[in-house]
């Protein structure tokens, strides 16, 4: 059975990559973000990863694995960001035949849609939204803890939203070529640049091919809505002086090992990629 998961940043297209994959394929199962009997792997899961708790990572991936072979023979496509943050050092032990889409959207995007969409959560209360860590404390349960290494080069009492959701993602895209170096993936991987990628039916064509899976229609169906693109509600009050002001901090202060991925393929040919090779 193949089974395929995305290595993304959350705020990345992965909802219209789900929605796009659910119109025009066959044979195959499409999950966004698996909830209940599949476990999401947020939470509970991305504070035991940085913490080394292996076993509990472990017992979560033994529960997603017998529900997902429940779909055998059919593939299995999941595009949620959950896989860098928590399991993607083990996921190979328990879906041997795994495949990856790595997209990639520019961080400054990401982080400000990240930062948007965290706030407007916590302003409305919305359920579910913080779990407590075997430390006692409150983690947000869709993002880094803020105890991972990279973080430590902050004064986490003074970091903005904005700041952390860039941080993020730069921890984010290290993992990402980590796991394709370690597990050998890189041609078991599609890469797709949002949003250009995401528009462009040649390539998207080309991701159905990489799957192989069946076509639904000759001819592509394209979303084009507010649901299948996620869009945040209202607007996101934070200055380009003020982003560029945060974005120099980050960069300053991170290490340069955490910008060596950015010089080589598939980022060096991005138009945003010198901002973060700038220092190398």
């Amino acid at each position: 059975m193949l089974t395929c998961f995305t290595l993304s940043s959350g705020r990345s297209g992965t909802h219209y990559l789900a929605s796009f994959l659910q119109a025009n394929t066959r044979e195959c199962v499409v999950v966004h973000e698996s909830y209940f009997a599949n476990p999401s792997m947020f939470g509970p899961p991305i504070y035991a990863r940085q913490a080394g708790d292996k076993a509990t990572i472990r017992e979560w991936l033994q529960r997603k694995q017998k529900y997902i072979a429940r779909y055998a023979p059919k593939t299995y496509i999941e595009t949620s960001h959950a896989f860098l943050k928590s399991y993607s050092e083990l996921a190979p032990e328990y879906f041997p035949n795994i495949r990856v889409l790595h997209v990639v959207r520019d961080p400054l995007k990401v982080a400000r849609s990240e930062a948007h969409r965290y706030e407007w959560c916590r302003a409305w209360n919305f359920p579910f939204m913080f779990y407590h860590g075997s430390d006692g404390k409150k983690y947000a349960r869709w993002g880094l803890t803020g105890l991972e290494p990279i973080y430590a080069h902050f004064d986490m009492q003074q970091i903005t939203a904005f700041q952390r959701c860039l941080v993020q993602w730069i921890e984010i895209e290290n993992r990402a070529m980590q796991f394709l170096d370690r597990f050998q993936k890189h041609r078991d991987c599609y890469f797709l640049h949002t949003t250009q990628d995401l528009n462009d039916p040649v390539k998207l064509g080309g991701l159905i091919e990489f799957l192989g899976v069946p076509r639904r229609y000759a001819e592509l169906k394209m979303p084009n809505n507010a649901v299948a693109k996620n869009v945040n509600p209202g607007k996101y009050d934070l200055s380009p002086e003020a982003e560029r002001e945060q974005t120099e901090v980050v960069l300053d202060r991170l290490p340069r090992e955490y910008f060596e991925i950015f010089a080589r393929a598939p980022y060096s040919g991005l138009p945003w990629s010198g901002m973060l090779t700038r220092k190398l």
